[in-house]
This record gives structure tokens, sequence and C-alpha cells, in this order.
């Protein structure tokens, strides 16, 4: 993943480069930002949220609404006053004799690599009835790289719109599952798209088990839709924002790292303005920055004192670094580093404006209080309480 900003061994120019590329890190807490050039605050508070998704074809018009809201429901999951590390993971299932029976995503902080793996999904297969959800319960509980931290806010959120096989005999059944995830303290909530009457009874016992809660949302998902005059100027703004990434390491290190560039120009070019604008606003966020910079970012790790820039090898530097002389490396990510913050700020500033549209728009439709995204960040606000988590001010669109 690396940015390059063009430069030539003048201080002068290089900066003036710099000032025109995308450059920007910062730590805020919702939208707020720190003062330019400070490093990033220790996070103990942690949230870790699998979402399972039935992926059969009656199920399109939910994972549409998912490809459009994953970062808003991000954003009302980052913001706590705690500012928590957000990991999301997925589990993607459908029935024996379909494509695939279940697709796992795991836990992670990187969720443009998720977002990616998400836009990826579409919905097909089932159509008799009962799927495989025992199995993709089993996968989010049993297969996911949860936190052993007793501290970590651990949750499920299970989507779909029909019952679980129970007639499959080699699979372990939701009651089990549900101990499991007791056990190891994962909160289960349950959500059912449309009126399947078959499925009200399981949904609502796996919930109870799950000591989590059951609620119900139109088919396609019940999600606040608002599109709005702020979100391409957003969405650019966060191209920006990505453009501040300044990765280093070794030949290897670097490749590795490529995934990450590619997964986050995979979903700019894929979702729409308003995905990419609520995909800005958590990156602008202190729990967005661990998605932001992801591993070895030059920026942070220097502002952090990780990393002497004059005493890196060249063969190591990102490539707009490689030829500026050691002495002016530090100007030149101190540079960035501004530039970074200012991002930052503006896309606090016009983040405020764009939820203030979207009240304003809400209001005038009468609220939203039956929404998905009213719903999930209910369950959490409670939930997480238990953690020491505090959220107020609602879910953010």
């Amino acid at each position: 993943m690396k940015t390059k900003i063009l430069v030539t061994g003048l201080v002068l120019a290089t900066v003036a480069t710099v000032m025109l590329y995308p450059t920007l890190r910062g730590n805020a807490k919702g939208v707020a930002v720190q003062p330019p050039l400070s490093g990033l605050p220790a996070q103990t508070a942690r949230v870790e949220a699998v979402f399972v998704l039935d992926t059969t074809g009656s199920m399109s018009g939910l994972i549409a609404a998912a490809k459009e809201k994953i970062w808003s429901i991000a954003s009302t999951l980052s913001q706590a006053q705690q500012a928590p590390e957000i990991k999301i993971g997925l589990v993607a299932y459908r029935d024996r004799g379909d494509a695939y029976v279940t697709k796992v995503v795991d836990l992670s902080t990187d969720l443009d690599s998720m977002y990616a793996t998400l836009m990826d999904f579409s919905a097909d297969g089932g159509g008799d009835t009962p799927e495989s959800v025992n199995q993709a319960l089993d996968d989010a509980v049993n297969k996911m790289s949860w936190s052993a931290d007793e501290g970590t806010y651990k949750v499920v959120f299970l989507v779909g719109d029909a019952p679980p096989h129970m007639d499959y005999q080699d699979d372990r059944k939701f009651p089990q599952i549900m101990v499991a995830a007791a056990a190891n303290g994962i909160v289960v909530n349950t959500i059912q798209c449309g009126n399947m009457h078959e499925t009200v009874a399981p949904w609502q016992q796996i919930a109870s088990l799950g000591h989590g809660r059951y609620f119900t949302v139109a088919q396609a998902g019940g999600a606040v839709a608002v599109a709005t005059p702020y979100d391409e100027q957003i969405a650019t703004l966060a191209a920006e924002l990505d453009a501040t990434r300044l990765y280093y390491g070794t030949a290897d290190e670097r490749k590795a790292l490529a995934a990450k560039t590619e997964a986050t120009d995979k979903a700019r070019a894929a979702a729409s303005p308003a995905a990419q604008a609520r995909r800005g606003v958590f990156n602008a966020s202190a729990s967005g920055e661990a998605n932001l910079v992801g591993e070895q970012d030059l920026v942070h790790d220097v502002l952090s004192g990780r990393v002497d820039p004059a005493a890196m090898p060249a063969a190591e530097l990102p490539a707009p670094l490689a030829n500026v002389p050691a002495g002016e490396r530090k100007k030149v990510i101190t540079a960035t580093a501004e530039r970074r913050e200012a991002l930052r700020q503006r896309i606090g500033a016009l983040a405020k404006e764009r939820d203030a549209f979207i009240a304003a728009e809400l209001e005038e439709r009468g609220g939203a209080k039956e929404s998905l995204d009213q719903q999930i960040y209910n369950a959490v606000r409670d939930q997480a309480a238990a953690k020491g988590l505090e959220y107020e001010g609602g879910p953010k669109y």
C-alpha cells in the first residue's frame, strides 16, 4: 500500500509536492480530530462484531443494503466515548447443494479487505426454505479470532429470513453453539428479514440463548438510505486521505501490504458516493485509524517514535522518499502528517453538516425508530454498557 508522492532532493520542492498530494493521519473521536502530529492514543476498549448473512436468492435487497451501510454500522460501533478499536468479521451462508455452505471472513481491523469481500457477495441459491444457519453460527462462534480479553464487547448479528435446518445429523445445532458463545462472552442477536412464520421461533430462541435481542426488519433490510449533497466531496477527501499512506519495509513486506491497497482501490471503485462518504467519515475517526493506515505506515511509525527515517536503508523506504537525503526525510513525513490532519478536519466538518442534513430528512420522514440502523444501535448501546462502553447520540447513517 504505497502512496506515491513525487519529490525531488530539494526540500522546498519536496514539501510542495507533499502538500499537493493527500496526506493525513490523526486521531479523532467520532469525527473530532487531535492536534496535528499527535501520536495515536492507546486504545484499550474493543468491539468485535461478526455479521452472519443469509446470501440465498431472497436476500438480494439485504445484501445490497449491507454493501451500502456497513461503513455507517462501523461508525455506529466506533462512536462510544472510549473510541474503541473496531474489528468486523463476516460469515455468508446458503445451504448444502448451493455453490457454498459458508464463506468466512475473519475478524480484523482491516475493514477495507472485509468490504472488498462483501462487494463480491450476491444472492443466489436456496429455495427449500430452511438454510444452513447452524453451520453459519458455528463458524461465527468457533472459527473467528475472538479476543480472549473479557473486557471486549463481542457480538454476532445473525441476519436472514429462513429457519435453520434441524434435520442435518452431522452438524452442531444452535442450542449447543449458544452454550459455546456464552462461555466465550459472545452475545448473539438475531435480525429476521421479512415475516416468514417458521423463522420467528428459532430466531427468538437463538437470541434468548445468546443473551441478545431478536428484532425484525423489512425483507430488504430496512436500513436508512439518504444521499446527501456532501457525499461526493467527502468521498473525494477520503481518497486524498488514503493517498497519505506511506508504506515501508522490505520488498516482500511491501508486496504483502499491496493487498490492502488493492482492497482500498476496489472499495472505492465499487462503492457508491454515499458509501465512500461513510467510509471516509469512519476513517477520519479515532477508531477508523487502524483501517486507514494498516501496518507499517511511515507517517505513524515515525511520529510515534518507532522508526528513525534518517537511519532507514533506501531500499526499505516508500518510493516517494527513496531519493530524499536522510536528513530531509523527517520534513517530508511531518508535512505529510500535517496534510493528513488537515484532511481529517475537513472531513470532520463536512460530516457534521452531513449528519444535520440526514437528521432533517429523517425528521421530515417521521423518524427511523424501526430502522435496521436504530435497532442495531439500541442493541449495541445496551449490551456494550456491560463492558464499560458508553454510547449516546443514536446511530450513524
